[in-house]
């Protein structure tokens, strides 16, 4: 899996068949919903990932995505240990403009339709008052408003995560399971990134963020008076860092990024970081220890997971502190086996999902 973005057409989808359970097209001409949920796995469990809320340019674009982030949730689950499968939808359109009631409300219908093969959540997007109008008509909603028995926002376990990784990462390279001392950029200082920051800065880290949204920005510098900021994440992975966060959109390590960057580790919390397959190998030759996505940004999952067994903020926190130790097993996987930290992970997820998925061919 590898966290690597991959290329296809509308036309692959049964050609990925062998891979994907199910893929299921929404239509709801009335609402204005043009909706793709895709299944990738209920080896473990029930598929439960995020809803994407995005003016895609074409709905191929929007499939490649779909199928991308379900199988990368797939991993994610399996290598955090939790008893649920992969799956992710996207709503196609500009949620600004597109957003309503009656909409939200019809793709829970089809949500609903699935009976529970596939549980939905927030992501880019979309918010917890969104999970609320959709279970309106939805058993399978998690990711809900505290006023609603919810877990509420997703991206502050998502942070803990990542600097949990993060501080395994150090571990690694400098033998202290810290970031004092250390500069680390940070790209994307939304709703993520944002929480990421305070970690950091109470950590005793020199922090450097970008966003292409500038009151994101204008936030953390308030709040954060010692942290820098650059223009553009091109000027970012330019300088002189020890950490470098990927915590926007996929993608983030193209081959230019990746010939650039000054940084020993790569630790962010956005999804499908690697362009394409074979930068880890890359990454690898260049010294730079990669903590691979799925695994250090898993905090979210586990979260909106906890939230199905009555949310209680300590419990998740502390599953989640269980990163530290999930990403220290990667790299020494990959350490004994001698392949990038991307593969071992791969693994590590793929020998649970084997071993322990093969339980439900057992008749009960």
């Amino acid at each position: 899996m590898s966290g690597a973005a991959r290329t296809t057409t509308a036309v692959d989808v049964f050609e990925l068949g062998d891979e994907h359970e199910q893929v299921v097209f929404c239509n709801d001409r009335a609402s204005g919903l043009k909706a793709i949920i895709a299944i990738h796995s209920t080896a473990l469990g029930p598929a439960l990932g995020g809803t994407r809320f995005y003016p895609y340019a074409t709905t191929d674009d929007a499939i490649t995505d779909v199928l991308n982030l379900s199988r990368g949730m797939t991993y994610k689950a399996a290598l955090a240990g939790l008893d649920l499968g992969g799956g992710k939808a996207v709503i196609i359109g500009d949620p600004a403009t597109l957003k309503t009631e009656p909409l939200l409300r019809a793709y829970g219908r089809f949500v609903q339709s699935l009976n529970g093969r596939y549980f939905t959540a927030c992501d880019v997007g979309t918010f917890s008052a969104d999970m609320d109008v959709i279970a309106r008509e939805c058993d399978y909603v998690t990711g809900r408003t505290v006023a609603h028995g919810g877990a509420g926002d997703s991206s502050v376990l998502t942070a803990y995560g990542v600097f949990q990784g993060m501080r395994a990462a150090a571990e690694q390279v400098w033998g202290e399971p810290t970031l004092a001392g250390r500069t680390v950029g940070v790209a994307g200082v939304g709703k993520v990134g944002h929480h990421l920051v305070r970690h950091l800065v109470e950590d005793g880290a020199t922090v450097v963020v970008t966003d292409v949204h500038q009151p994101s920005v204008d936030r953390v510098l308030a709040e954060h008076p010692e942290v820098t900021s650059v223009a553009s994440t091109d000027a970012l992975v330019a300088s002189p860092l020890d950490v470098y966060a990927p915590c926007a959109l996929g993608g983030a390590l193209s081959d230019d990024v990746v010939e650039v960057l000054s940084a020993k580790i790569v630790c962010g919390a956005a999804n499908t970081q690697l362009a394409h397959d074979g930068i880890e190998k890359r990454l690898d030759e260049r010294g730079i220890l990669y903590a691979p996505d799925y695994c250090v940004n898993a905090g979210g999952l586990i979260q909106v997971c906890d939230e199905l067994e009555g949310f209680d903020f300590d419990r998740a926190k502390q599953r989640a502190s269980a990163i530290f130790d999930t990403t220290r097993e990667v790299f020494e996987h990959a350490k004994a086996e001698g392949v990038p930290t991307a593969m071992a992970a791969d693994r590590v997820a793929e020998r649970r999902i084997r071993e322990v998925g093969r339980l439900r061919g057992i008749h009960l």
